[in-house]
């Protein structure tokens, strides 16, 4: 803690060497755009001939976010906007002074942006500076679509939507033309409307990111208090977007250990209906998830269940409306906001699936969400079927929200889940949060809840509170987490109660441009602390405090070390593996020592890694996770990975054991509409082998044809019979 201390007085009298002062975006005069509105239709083709972009002024004058913050962009953007009476279309000239250096490393839908060059835009459809939509695409053409609220703290990546995008390579550079159907979108139509818009373009060679609306780098694309301003657009209705998707479905499996193949077939639909400009209603009916893919396994040494994440569409759709909890800070390693997992108050995997992941019939749901009379709602209802020994259930959330002041907001949760059997064994759990966002760069963030049963009618109950300050050099986060004893939530997922967890997340992010000729970019020493103890008596229950060194490098790649005292105290017997005695119950502390990282991942090879000594409950462990990714082409993507470790603990004869998982990946794109994936994973000590193999072919805008095998096995002289299955479905959408 000295020597962050250290560190961090040296740096802020290094801050204005090392990051330009910029005013606040606030204080300047907003970025400006006029749309022209066009008679003839623009061939969306990618060649930026047709009239409309001749006449149209250029958004121009893209500034940097990295590496050097508020500076020219090294490489010149123009971006053309235009509307008819049912699309809204853009075209955009990305300048390039070196175009054999352009990295496009992915064709599929949804591809992952950060490790190849793109180009980006946001729609601020309803002007409120919070929600909107992202579409992004690459120099191949390829297409991804998002829909955020709240400035990033919710980001939906699998919302999708009927759009067209063609790309072209020209001599200085490469083109993206875009047409993005008015019926796609959600906004208030009328005359004179003033969207909320802002551009960003990657060049991923010099791991650069540019602006057209200045964005400071502590941020991203979804911070939209920070776009600038689309007028001139005048719209007329354009409907209620009616769509209708059925499947057919059908598939033959044969169980692990089972003699013959059983044939089944399944029908099922759904619909999605805009009630009102800013309301949406999807209703399900016997939908099918056989497509999703599978969970990937992890090497589990702890005393807690793994935490899986959500897959299913339907559930991922719009599920930030029903998020509760922290706002989470810009992790350069991951940019996806992590959940915290000692509670998650809405766990949609709590729904239509067992806790093996094993899944149960759901005939019918309906979800309402989206915006109405200045509040945004959220509501779910499903039904679940009975399943061996688990009873059919209805489960219900609420969620409703308003928007306060300028970027803070209050709101209510209420969940209830409700068994459809004679236990009349109910869960409900409500309460109240807030985000309160103030002057600068500060959010606060807290909540309260509380939970009822017929054991406990009176509840039990739920806190978080933490303050966020989040700048390009300094981030510190402190809050308390309390969970009651015997609180519950049957859509949650949390690992324990009786507990208060303090917390802290700070660091420090110095830039010094003598290390830039060494390749290293930014450091970042920082500290991520959890303290658990009991409320009513303060007796520490675990410790997490992971202390690291990061350094970034210029090329997109990291490295960290760090050192992690541990500290565990459990009630009963802990099996940590079958092969060795169980832990008893007690206190444990030791200190783990990790070095971890990844290189470059935008080359043709790349490679992560993480290494842990140390200490392992009554122990020591040597642990070690590596995976390396191939990918020659834009097509294919191949990668392997180990997850090993050998542990000995105390006891009579040393008690040893090696826990170990091998994992393999390949996907191969056939063109931006058709794709096949393939996961094997291997487990030694079991001898089980695992094979999920997915072939998707969009054939029509949002209509897609699947076809999943899946194989399991054990590779030992008297395994039972391998288990495989094979499903074929067809999805076609409808829209009126």
């Amino acid at each position: 803690m000295i020597i962050l201390s250290a560190l961090v007085g040296l740096s802020f009298q290094l801050l204005p060497n090392n990051s330009p002062h910029r005013t606040p975006r606030d204080s300047v005069a907003p970025t400006r755009v006029r749309i022209a509105a066009t008679a003839a239709k623009p061939r969306i083709d990618g060649v930026l001939d047709d009239d409309v972009w001749h006449n149209a002024a250029p958004a121009s004058g893209f500034v940097q976010a990295e590496p050097d913050e508020g500076h020219p962009a090294t490489e010149a953007t123009e971006v053309r906007i235009a509307y008819d009476d049912a699309t809204l279309y853009i075209a955009a000239y990305m300048h390039d002074s070196n175009p054999r250096g352009i990295v496009v490393n992915d064709l599929r839908k949804d591809f992952e942006e950060q490790n190849q060059d793109d180009f980006e835009v946001l729609l601020d459809t309803f002007g409120d500076r919070r929600n909107g939509y992202i579409f992004l695409t690459n120099a191949a053409g390829a297409k991804a679509d998002r829909q955020f609220a709240n400035e990033g703290r919710e980001l939906n990546t699998s919302w999708d939507a009927v759009w067209t995008v063609v790309t072209k390579r020209v001599a200085d550079g490469w083109t993206a033309e875009i047409a993005i159907p008015f019926r796609s979108l959600r906004f208030h139509d009328g005359p004179d409307q003033h969207w909320g818009i802002n551009f960003s373009r990657r060049i991923r060679r010099k791991n650069e990111i540019d602006f057209w609306s200045p964005v400071p780098r502590a941020y991203n694309l979804t911070r939209a208090s920070l776009a600038g301003d689309l007028t001139g657009l005048n719209t007329a209705s354009v409907g209620r977007d009616l769509r209708i998707k059925p499947y057919v479905a059908g598939r033959t499996v044969r169980e692990l250990g089972g003699q013959s193949f059983s044939q089944t077939g399944d029908v099922g639909v759904d619909a999605k209906y805009g009630v009102t400009p800013g309301l949406t209603l999807d209703v399900t009916v016997n939908p099918d998830f056989a497509q999703v893919e599978a969970d990937e396994q992890q090497v589990n040494l702890t005393q807690f269940s793994q935490f899986f994440p959500e897959k299913r569409e339907f559930f991922l759709e719009n599920s930030g409306m029903f998020y509760v909890g922290d706002t989470p800070r810009n992790n350069r390693v991951s940019t996806a906001p992590t959940p915290d997992e000692d509670l998650l108050l809405f766990f949609s995997r709590r729904i239509g699936l067992t806790a093996t992941g094993v899944p149960i019939p759901i005939p019918a749901g309906v979800r309402v969400s989206g915006t109405a009379a200045g509040f945004g709602i959220g509501a779910l209802s499903m039904q679940t079927r009975t399943l061996d020994s688990t009873s059919g259930a209805n489960f219900s959330v609420l969620r409703v929200r308003r928007n306060v002041g300028r970027g803070s907001d209050v709101g209510v949760l209420f969940m209830n889940h409700d068994p459809n059997d004679s236990t009349g064994d109910y869960n409900r759990v409500a309460g109240a949060d807030a985000t309160i966002r103030f002057a600068g760069r500060v959010d606060w963030n807290t909540f309260f809840m509380r939970s009822f049963s017929p054991n406990d009618p009176t509840g039990q109950y739920a806190a978080r509170t933490s303050v966020n300050f989040e700048g390009n050099f300094l981030h510190v986060k402190p809050g308390v987490l309390e969970i009651g004893n015997g609180f519950r939530d049957d859509l949650g997922y949390y690992r324990r109660t009786d507990v208060r967890k303090w917390m802290l997340d700070m660091g420090i992010r110095p830039r010094f441009a003598s290390l830039r000729s060494l390749g290293i970019r930014e450091m970042h020493p920082h500290v991520v602390w959890a303290y658990y103890e009991r409320p009513e008596d303060r007796e520490m229950t675990a410790k997490n405090l992971h202390t690291g060194y990061t350094f970034f490098l210029t090329n997109g790649g990291y490295v960290e070390l760090s050192g992690n005292p541990r500290f565990e105290r459990i009630e009963t017997p802990f099996e940590v593996d079958p092969s060795v005695p169980a832990i008893p119950p007690g206190g444990y502390g030791w200190t783990e020592w990790q070095l971890r990282g990844s290189t470059d991942a935008s080359r043709v090879v790349s490679g992560d890694f993480t290494f842990v000594t140390g200490g392992f409950w009554t122990g020591t462990q040597h642990t070690t996770n590596v995976s390396a990714t191939l990918h020659p082409t834009s097509r294919l993507r191949v990668s392997g990975g180990m997850s090993r470790t050998a542990a000995t603990l105390e006891g009579p004869d040393d008690p040893h054991f090696v826990a170990s998982l091998y994992t393999a990946r390949m996907s191969y794109s056939f063109s931006t509409a058709a794709f096949v994936d393939a996961l094997t994973q291997y487990d030694p000590s079991t001898k089980q082998l695992s094979a999920n193999v997915r072939l998707n072919v969009i054939h029509h805008p949002l209509s897609d044809l699947f076809i999943v095998y899946n194989d399991q096995q054990f590779v030992t002289p008297d395994a039972p019979r391998a288990g495989r299955g094979l499903t074929i479905k067809v999805t076609q959408m409808m829209a009126f």
